[in-house]
């Protein structure tokens, strides 16, 4: 038990509980408690640093649907996976790293893939926000809401409804730079992508801080409900998002681009969408990656 949260760990059960500190990354909070069972684990370790240190734990690939949609989208900060451990406690952590490596070899559990979702990813129902609208998962189905940024096309095509059945996956590209991101829905029977701002099944996303927080949960809750990518039938991933680009330099930076970010988010704060803090936040995150 620390500041930062309570691991506890009763053989067969890794109990992850975040603290409610404000130190603590909001979507670890949001994420709530996480049961992690020992089959899922492939490591662990404890970092000591110059004040405490930190808990690490390691998942095995294909375990949780939950690291699959946030590898490489979230902070550092962000996971529910690593613990800062205060000075006091490095004994404690130490103990806790022996108890569960202990267990790993008792229970001689693989650290290799897992063929199966062994945690069964966030609750829903679910909503995600993004820059054109919202997407609504209830677990069956979803439905996706346009608001007064859409684009004509999309506006034209209205709001859309389609079960689970139907999707073969999920693509999330997050922000990068001054360039939006998006979560496109690919559904069965579709072979034309349009761009993200056109595409009926494709929320355009600004790269906000709240929009991302809700983009992992959402992803995730939408990939424990597919099939796991170790036995599915197509080719692709459930996930399917390439690297992304790296931000451009300062002196790259496209003036028109900012000033139109800039505009979107001042159109959200105006309408109620963004507090003043979040603004506020947002914007001063915008003219820092400029």
């Amino acid at each position: 038990m620390v500041r930062d949260g309570t691991w506890t760990f009763d053989g067969e059960i890794l109990r992850i509980v975040p603290s409610r500190d404000r130190g603590v990354h909001k979507l670890r909070q949001l994420l709530g408690e996480v049961a992690v069972p020992l089959a899922a684990v492939a490591g662990i370790a404890y970092e000591p640093g110059k004040k405490g240190g930190r808990l690490r734990l390691r998942l095995r690939e294909g375990a949780d649907p939950f690291t699959q949609a946030s590898r490489g989208r979230i902070s550092d900060s962000a996971c529910p996976y690593q613990l800062a451990v205060d000075a006091g406690r490095t004994g404690a952590a130490e103990y806790f790293v022996d108890e569960v490596r202990n267990a790993l070899v008792i229970e001689q559990v693989p650290d290799g893939p897992s063929d199966r979702y062994l945690m069964p990813g966030p609750g829903v129902p679910l909503t995600v926000g993004g820059g054109d609208g919202t997407a609504t998962f209830d677990g069956e189905s979803f439905r996706i809401e346009w608001n007064w940024a859409v684009e004509g096309a999309k506006k034209s095509a209205g709001s859309q409804q389609f079960p689970l059945k139907d999707l073969l996956g999920l693509e999330w590209i997050p922000s990068v730079g001054l360039e939006n991101g998006h979560l496109r829905f690919n559904l069965r029977g579709s072979v034309h992508k349009l761009a993200p701002k056109h595409d009926p099944h494709c929320l355009v996303l600004w790269g906000l801080e709240k929009e991302t927080r809700a983009a992992a949960l959402f992803v995730a809750a939408v990939l424990a409900r597919l099939p796991h990518p170790s036995g599915a039938a197509e080719p692709q991933p459930a996930l399917d998002a390439p690297a992304p680009a790296a931000p451009a330099a300062a002196g790259d930076a496209d003036p028109d681009a900012l000033l139109r970010r800039l505009r979107e988010l001042g159109d959200l704060h105006r309408d109620g969408v963004l507090t003043e803090e979040e603004f506020t936040v947002a914007k001063q995150a915008l003219l820092r990656r400029f």
